[in-house]
């Protein structure tokens, strides 16, 4: 567990890391940043985010669900959710309404452009997941995934 981190060069000095490879936020956190070039690196000529296609992602599957209902689901503070949806409106991606039996909640629905903007993706979105699975197989991936989803979905452990 304490081997150095892995280079890209041959000529870069080995970076001992100790405990923090041991550590659960630390090693998401570097698996974060890697998912992310990869990310940015497939739709770099594109106007796509993360935050974007998620969101769109998400409606396209629960059409009417109130806007911090999502934002706590996707762990988006209210004010970022409140631009993000802002710009996806603006861009007629996504339509607020509110319902009128609760004057206070705001619905969020996916537009006929939004299902086309997140069709016209899909397929690269879904490629990217797929590259991250590189060195796994679908066993350790599986395995993997319930893990996470078990410390995102489920009461954390009691520590020793």
């Amino acid at each position: 567990m304490n081997a150095p981190f892995p280079t890209d060069s041959k000529t870069e000095e080995p970076v001992e890391l100790g405990a923090l490879t041991g550590s659960v936020g630390f090693m998401l956190r570097m698996c974060q940043t890697r998912a992310y070039d990869q990310f940015f690196q497939e739709f770099l000529s594109t106007d796509v985010t993360p935050g974007v296609i998620t969101l769109l992602w998400v409606l396209d599957l629960n059409p009417g669900l109130k806007q911090g209902n999502v934002g706590r689901t996707l762990n988006i503070k209210p004010a970022h959710m409140t631009k993000l949806v802002q710009r996806l409106v603006k861009a007629g991606y996504v339509e607020r309404r509110v319902p009128p039996e609760d004057r206070r909640s705001i619905r969020l629905h996916l537009t006929a452009s939004g299902r086309d903007y997140l069709n016209r993706y899909r397929e690269r979105f879904l490629a990217v997941h797929k590259a991250e699975r590189v060195g796994l197989s679908d066993a350790e991936m599986a395995t993997l995934l319930a893990l996470l989803n078990k410390l995102n979905f489920e009461e954390a452990p009691e520590c020793p």
